[in-house]
């Protein structure tokens, strides 16, 4: 029995001493970000949508009890079962056309899942530049990025011209990246974000004065742009502490010749004929549409939902976004664009599907390319 009882003790201390160890490393590596300060938490107790210290959605939302960048299942098949869960072969993308990027022209260029480069009026905006090669606070563990036919990300921030903005719609690790943000900090002019994600940006070294914060339905005027943070139904939060500590949302750019809007992450949900009725509509709209899975179903949408909600905030054209670049879900690689596709033509939706590098502009005739790149 005291062997048994020492082997107990042994296995406690080292599962403590482990936890503690584990802590200290998210509370000590930058890359976990940081956390709102106490006046800024003072501040939030007086909004709608944060109660008892957490932010919440407008509707009632099943959240995932695993992280979403774990692979479970969509369907009764396990993930050894589904095919082309990653691409066979490298990625076929473009080499990037800084000229095209640079010219006078409104445009937008993917970078694959949900980063991109935006040019409206004369004004380099960055959305949710996840450009690293893996989806985690550190380089050796987590989700990798495909491989591409050629190197684009390699040298991608120090070949970007000078960028006016970057926007984050929440902080996850696939969307709000500590490397990429270090690396952009001093080729970009100013952050946009939603409520609490200043902590994380101001401990990577971005100085408070180039970051504004909004809530939903908050805008403000940059540059001759309008900027306004819409409502998304999703969460938040870089470790199991601070889930839901700061806020999560879409974007609406309206420019002199252009109307974007880009969902972030999102459930379906009323929030979007709201969205429409207030900034549509749009002349293109980026709309999420990957990695889902039947254990978060309110927290993405499948990709027939993205064609729905693409109708309801008015987008004129849309493109499907959050695939094309890491497997975070239970699904085939490009079974999102396919079934997008399919439910677009049934529904008489204008999609584009462009090629990740590729710079699309935006003031021509948008349609869909002839090519399915992605079939291989």
């Amino acid at each position: 029995m005291n062997k048994i009882k020492k082997a107990a003790a042994y296995t406690f201390c080292f599962l403590l001493l482990s936890g503690v160890g584990i802590i200290l490393f998210m509370d000590i590596h930058p890359a976990f970000g940081g956390i709102p300060t106490t006046e800024q938490k003072e501040a939030y107790r007086e909004l709608d949508n944060y109660v008892d210290g957490n932010f919440v959605n407008d509707v009632p939302t099943r959240r995932a009890f695993v992280d979403p960048s774990d692979t479970t299942s969509t369907t009764n098949t396990s993930a050894s079962e589904v095919k082309d869960r990653n691409p066979v072969s490298p990625i076929p993308v473009y080499v990037i056309d800084w000229n095209k990027i640079n010219s006078e022209n409104d445009s937008l260029t993917w970078f694959g899942h949900s980063a991109f480069l935006l040019n409206v009026d004369n004004k380099q905006l960055l959305i949710d530049p996840m450009l690293g090669p893996v989806v985690s606070p550190v380089s050796f563990v987590g989700r990798n990025r495909y491989e591409y036919s050629e190197d684009i990300m390699l040298h991608l921030i120090d070949e970007m011209p000078p960028i006016d903005a970057v926007l984050i719609t929440h902080d996850h690790y696939d969307h709000l990246d500590y490397r990429s943000i270090v690396k952009l900090n001093n080729k970009v002019s100013h952050f946009f974000v939603p409520l609490g994600c200043s902590a994380h940006l101001i401990r990577w070294g971005i100085p408070e004065e180039k970051i504004t914060e909004l809530n939903w339905w908050e805008e403000t005027e940059y540059q001759g742009l309008t900027v306004a943070l819409t409502p998304s139904r999703h969460s938040s939060g870089r470790n199991p502490f601070n889930i839901d500590t700061t806020l999560w949302g879409g974007w609406v750019i309206l420019g002199n010749k252009t109307r974007v809007y880009t969902s972030g992450d999102s459930g379906y949900g009323p929030h979007f004929k709201q969205i429409g009725d207030k900034y549509g509509p749009f002349d293109i709209t980026l709309i999420e549409g990957a990695q889902y899975d039947r254990n978060w179903p309110d927290l993405h949408m499948v990709p027939e939902q993205a064609i729905q909600a693409n109708l309801d905030v008015g987008g004129k054209t849309m493109m499907l976004m959050h695939w094309g670049a890491f497997t975070l879900a239970n699904h085939a690689w490009n079974e999102p664009i396919e079934r997008a596709l399919k439910e677009a033509k049934i529904r008489e939706v204008n999609i584009i599907a462009p090629m990740i590098g590729e710079t699309v502009l935006l003031d021509s005739d948008l349609q869909t390319s002839p090519t399915s790149w992605w079939d291989f």
